[in-house]
């Protein structure tokens, strides 16, 4: 624990503690998160824009023929498999509760509201926390690429550590009021610093806390 409070601070020393602020209704959050996987934030946000332009509410998005659906996020990638989730899980979500929108979530225990959102298709340990911190500011942990690549050189989770295992293992050891703080600076470490290749270790905030960048510095003395 100690290990990832040291993290955290020189993480909020380079890059500051970022506040969280809320950036969409649950159901939204979800739906977005969705059109994320495998492609771009760039795409991602013209896919979900163009989503509510076609459709502007979720109750026409669940009455669309899926084919409709694929059209107008095509842009996003995997638009017929992405759009066959959406649907299903509209109406899902209104069998459930009666309408269209997740504001349940916030009264949940986290773990619960982790298995609710879990349970639908295409819905992983990943897009569930990113609904969860993101909309509702719970501390639950989204272990992306660049989480997963920098928790596991910088030593806090086992290098063979699956994706599904670091979500886990960041959520036991990350203190709940850092979990946004230590996402939002990580990603940025991974993008800007600790890329997966040629990161640039001598530039990087956590070298004193990382065996992967001692021994490449190291190695280059």
């Amino acid at each position: 624990m100690k290990h990832t409070e040291r993290v955290c601070d020189f993480l909020e020393s380079a890059y500051g503690r970022p506040e969280w602020v809320r950036h969409n209704p649950p159901l939204d959050e979800l739906v977005l998160t969705i059109l994320s996987q495998n492609t771009t934030s760039a795409n991602c946000r013209r896919a979900f824009a163009s989503l509510r332009t076609a459709f502007p509410t979720w109750e026409e998005v669940m009455e669309a023929p899926v084919e409709r659906i694929a059209q107008s996020i095509h842009v996003g990638g995997l638009s017929g498999i992405k759009a066959g989730r959406i649907k299903q899980i509209l109406r899902r979500i209104h069998e459930q509760q009666g309408r269209l929108e997740l504001n349940h979530l916030d009264a949940l225990p986290m773990r619960q509201a982790l298995e609710y959102l879990s349970g639908f298709e295409g819905v992983g340990p990943k897009t569930a926390a990113c609904v969860l911190l993101f909309s509702l500011g719970k501390p639950a942990m989204p272990v992306d690429t660049h989480v997963h690549r920098v928790s596991a050189r910088v030593g806090l989770i086992p290098p063979a550590a699956s994706a599904e295992a670091a979500h886990e293992l960041l959520r036991e050891i990350v203190p709940a009021k850092r979990v946004y703080s230590f996402h939002m600076n990580l990603v940025r470490l991974g993008r800007e610093i600790c890329r997966p290749r040629e990161p640039r270790c001598d530039e990087c905030v956590l070298n004193r806390e990382c065996d992967f960048g001692r021994k490449r510095l190291g190695s280059e003395r």
